[in-house]
């Protein structure tokens, strides 16, 4: 650190700045500070699957489970005869999977047993008429509530990838989770609850009253919806506010430049910015997209780490020794403007410094990427992971794409060095495109015709669902009580 950072770093702890940044960042995510919260680690996904398999055990009254992925395998069977079993019991629960998450994972008829138990089950954004590009925003977020009084957020979806195959010699994935019991719980059921609301009639049963306080530890619940950005915001202020450390885990980094000018700002202050992504990525193509990003990173003093395992999955940072962030947000545009997303950001040095435990002993199983020569070798085989995991990738990378090309185009900025690898990708598929064309005209022709016949009739279908309701509200507000 520089000598005006250094004598300028104590006076960001005074009670007034600290006061202004809490408010600041409050603002930014949406969120309000919780007090009173007793805070656990969960690391990986077989101290995850025993967690929350004990959670809904212990369910007396209700089980709110939200989840990007709900796969047909030992570990999804073994939850939906847990759900079963509670629900046989007396006990509500309700369930929302993301339709393009499950999708190739689940078939409708494994959740027939749940929906004969009494269990309400909710499919979020499945294909419709009305909305043919609905499958951008994804519900990406992975949520346990339990009667209102302990509750959980993560990266790790309800599937046995997570716990990798032993007998092919596939290692478990890499990831982070909470187990949260105190008032920050009725955020969590809050979540829960408008994502339901918003598929359908609200759920029947009132919430609990909000816990007591259980620990010590402050954080934020901070539930984002598409195109609201809070996470965005959030990262870019702890990247600015950081003044000794920030180390980031991510599972899908694609760098948007306003993001990576930030972290190489921060580098360039003195602070020891780190960013941990997967060396075997469950889809190549973001592997690719996500390390065509990486020079300007570490030409900015940013060291950047592949981890040597099967899969990189955690989304967390940790900054100063005393700010950290768990949940589901991946460092990308998809997440941050397409997707519901569900996250916590703590403020108590315990958790921080857990935290950067962690992250050291991850760093010992990965492979740092350098600027001059060839990267070190990994010690041991690395393995391809199997494929399935995040959400809505394809969207991220699109959404990377559209940027940087419509940038080049107009000639608004000037691109990155790790953007120009992209505009040849985009090129190549532009020529290849209109070869196709030219050629076989049809094979061009008639999908476009499909998609706008589709999106046409969407939009036709729309201005008549809003007709319909204009009139019923015409009809409501004219008749006479009593008749």
């Amino acid at each position: 650190m520089n000598q005006a950072n250094a004598s300028a770093a104590p006076h960001a702890s005074t009670p007034a700045l600290r006061l202004i940044a809490g408010q600041v960042l409050s603002r930014a995510a949406g969120a309000p500070l919780i007090t009173g919260n007793r805070v656990q680690l969960l690391i990986d996904g077989a101290q995850h699957f025993e967690a929350w398999a004990a959670m809904i055990e212990s369910a007396r009254d209700y089980v709110l489970l939200e989840n990007y992925i709900i796969a047909d395998d030992i570990v999804g069977r073994r939850f939906r005869d847990l759900l079963v079993a509670r629900a046989r019991a007396g006990v509500q629960v309700a369930l929302i999977h993301d339709w393009f998450g499950t999708f190739g994972n689940a078939k409708r008829a494994f959740f027939e047993p749940l929906r004969a138990a009494g269990i309400a089950v909710r499919v979020f954004n499945p294909p419709r008429l009305d909305s043919p590009l609905g499958w951008i925003g994804r519900d990406h977020r992975k949520l346990l509530v339990v009667d209102g009084r302990i509750g959980s957020l993560s990266g790790v979806c309800v599937a046995a990838k997570w716990l990798g195959d032993a007998a092919h010699g596939i290692p478990p994935w890499r990831d982070t989770g909470l187990l949260i019991e105190g008032p920050a719980v009725a955020d969590l059921e809050a979540a829960f609850r408008e994502s339901w609301g918003g598929m359908g009639p609200a759920l029947e049963f009132a919430a609990a009253p909000a816990p007591a306080a259980q620990g010590e530890v402050a954080l934020r619940v901070i539930a984002t919806v598409p195109a609201q950005a809070a996470m965005y915001q959030l990262e870019q202020l702890i990247a600015a506010m950081a003044t000794r450390t920030l180390w980031i885990s991510d599972a899908y980094f694609v760098g948007v430049p306003t993001y990576v000018r930030g972290l190489a700002a921060a580098a360039a202050d003195g602070v020891d910015v780190r960013l941990l992504v997967p060396g075997n990525n469950n889809l190549p193509a973001v592997a690719a997209l996500s390390r065509a990003g990486f020079r300007p990173l570490l030409e900015a003093g940013i060291r950047v780490f592949e981890w040597n395992g099967s899969m990189m999955h955690a989304k967390t940072a940790v900054a100063d020794g005393r700010w950290a962030r768990v949940g589901s947000s991946n460092l990308n545009l998809s997440s941050w403007l397409a997707n519901c997303e569900l996250d916590a950001a703590i403020e108590d040095i315990g958790i921080a410094e857990q935290m950067q435990e962690h992250y050291l002993r991850d760093l010992d199983n990965a492979t740092e990427l350098l600027l001059a020569g060839r990267r070190p070798r990994p010690q041991g085989e690395r393995r391809r992971s199997a494929r399935g995991g995040s959400s809505s990738r394809a969207a991220a990378t699109a959404l990377r794409l559209a940027n940087t090309v419509g940038a080049a185009i107009a000639n608004r900025r000037v691109l990155a060095d790790s953007e120009r690898g992209v505009l040849s990708l985009a090129g190549i598929a532009l020529l290849l495109l209109a070869a196709l064309g030219a050629w076989w005209p049809r094979v061009l022709a008639w999908p476009l015709a499909l998609f706008a016949a589709w999106l046409g009739a969407s939009l036709l279908w729309k201005r008549i669902l809003r007709q319909r309701e204009a009139r019923r509200r015409a009809a409501a507000a004219t008749r006479v009580p009593g008749k």
